[in-house]
């Protein structure tokens, strides 16, 4: 490794040490009683959230497409302390959805501090076959489903000095064979959430958004189709969870989890050559 190689990192290191260092301290009493809205919350990293979010004693309204699930999420969350744990089935490739999940929480709470999106539609993990029916569906859910959701709660965030939260990838900070119809949906909520962020700003509004740049995370679904492709690690859904809610809770512009991907993101700019061959011979993929 060279020497301005070396620097580079370093430099890295050291900016992302201090920004850790000087960024607000997490209150967990901030989250009692907060009203608090999470999708995608029937498994994994949103199931681990609704569950964070009990144990905080937050009013929680949960939702996704399976409702017997949500119900055992829901009373889960109960047990663990939540003031109240409601949930609404809901499919976000539906027009109407979206707005009834929020307008379902808005009546239900009385209002929203926290809006949290995390859900996601089923993918394939595999080369792009020219289905371009499914992209247009996935956009939907991932992507429009967002905007939709967003501008409907925004006016009770802005009330409350809430915040907006959007659970994003490392896959829409850099592109990755196998998921280029996910890899779109991630870029396009980097784009459109990361320039409504300036515009908030701008308007002085009272509303944070949070952009969550996630690594592979040990999900059932995520494992379920890395298995045997990748030796990426893989990082625990719960403790992702939680780096999630903390940093809504502490209204911060962003997070990359684990810490290291926020270097990855870098090296692709300054390294594009030596990123692409790490890219493309992490899988295990003969032609």
């Amino acid at each position: 490794m060279g020497t301005f190689t070396k620097v580079l990192l370093s430099a890295a290191c050291v900016a992302f040490l201090a920004v850790r260092w000087t960024a607000p301290r997490f209150d967990a009493e901030s989250l009692r009683g907060a009203r608090v809205l999470v999708t995608g919350a029937s498994t994994g990293i949103g199931e681990q959230m609704a569950y964070h979010y009990a144990r905080f004693g937050a009013q929680v309204v949960i939702t996704a497409r399976r409702e017997k699930v949500l119900q055992t999420v829901a009373e889960k969350c109960l047990s663990l302390g939540a003031q109240k744990a409601l949930y609404i089935a809901a499919d976000m490739a539906s027009e109407s959805d979206p707005d009834k999940a929020v307008d379902f929480a808005l009546e239900k709470l009385g209002g929203l501090d926290y809006l949290v999106l995390n859900h996601i539609g089923q993918s394939p993990f595999s080369m792009w076959e020219g289905d371009v029916e499914h992209t247009r569906w996935l956009m939907k859910v991932n992507f429009l489903s967002y905007a939709q959701m967003a501008w409907r709660a925004l006016a009770s965030l802005e009330q409350s000095k809430g915040a907006l939260v959007v659970v994003s990838s490392l896959l829409g900070k850099m592109p990755s064979p196998f998921v280029a119809p996910y890899t779109s949906t991630k870029f396009a909520l980097n784009g459109f959430f990361g320039a409504l962020y300036h515009e908030l700003a701008m308007k002085k509004s009272n509303v944070s958004i949070s952009i969550c740049t996630l690594g592979l995370i040990d999900t059932q679904s995520a494992m379920e189709k890395v298995r045997d492709v990748t030796n990426v690690p893989a990082y625990p859904a719960t403790d992702a969870a939680l780096n999630i809610i903390m940093t809504g809770a502490t209204r911060q512009p962003e997070l990359f989890y684990p810490w290291f991907t926020h270097i990855v993101t870098l090296t692709k700019d300054w390294f594009p050559s030596i990123t692409d061959y790490i890219v493309q011979n992490s899988y295990n993929y003969i032609p």
